[in-house]
């Protein structure tokens, strides 16, 4: 039996400023199974994003505890989360995972460091790939809006991840490009990747195996 992918258990997130609290999210518990693409919908200020950053340590909740390949990522210190997410978690976001300054290739490479998992005959794959090879050596500036979600997805592929995670991955894309790219995360999902993609975009929920709908914090 395949061990689930990432389980979250009654994940509660608070923001306070001032005297006013936001009540992000409220009780959430999911598992995702590998290779399960699952879409994470809802309003704007939902809570999709800041489920996102739980699953991912990048944010850790008030209450609740999340686990990836039976690994627990909340409540530990800062590095500890890093070292997990490095080694466990790709995460691609609308824009920012690109670093300005450096190539294609060069992006890459520095997620595979990070995960102490430098193999370049799997980047120069991963970016063959997506359609990347003849500009590895560009910078982002240097890219279309559909080669760099394409190159925010070599990135967030290059530690070979257990769990995808997206956010608003195709927001700014033509449909041709999202289509390319989500047939790009089902791909994924087909190698035993867990996904996750948080949109608004109709065309996330069709290529999806389910469908998470989240209001006010809560599951819908």
């Amino acid at each position: 039996m395949d061990i689930v992918i990432i389980t979250a258990d009654e994940l509660y997130r608070f923001y306070r400023a001032g005297e006013e609290e936001t009540r992000a999210l409220r009780g959430v518990s999911l598992e995702i199974e590998p290779g399960e693409v699952v879409a994470v919908t809802g309003p704007s200020g939902s809570g999709k994003s800041t489920l996102l950053a739980c699953l991912a340590g990048l944010d850790d909740p008030d209450g609740g505890m999340v686990r990836i390949a039976g690994e627990r990522i909340s409540h530990r210190p800062d590095a500890e989360r890093a070292a997990l997410r490095a080694r466990l978690v790709g995460v691609m976001f609308q824009s920012g995972n690109l670093v300005e300054h450096l190539t294609v290739a060069q992006n890459v490479e520095l997620a595979q460091r990070l995960a102490r998992r430098r193999d370049r005959s799997w980047r120069d794959a991963v970016l063959a790939r997506l359609g990347l090879d003849g500009r590895a050596q560009a910078r982002p500036s240097e890219l279309s809006g559909g080669e760099t979600a394409r190159a925010g997805l070599a990135v967030a592929l290059a530690n070979r991840p257990a769990l995808l995670l997206a956010d608003e991955p195709t927001g700014e894309l033509d449909e041709q490009t999202e289509r390319r790219v989500l047939a790009l995360l089902r791909d994924q999902a087909g190698e035993r990747t867990g996904v996750v993609v948080a949109s608004h975009s109709p065309a996330v929920r069709r290529v999806a195996d389910r469908v998470i709908r989240l209001r006010d914090g809560r599951l819908a």
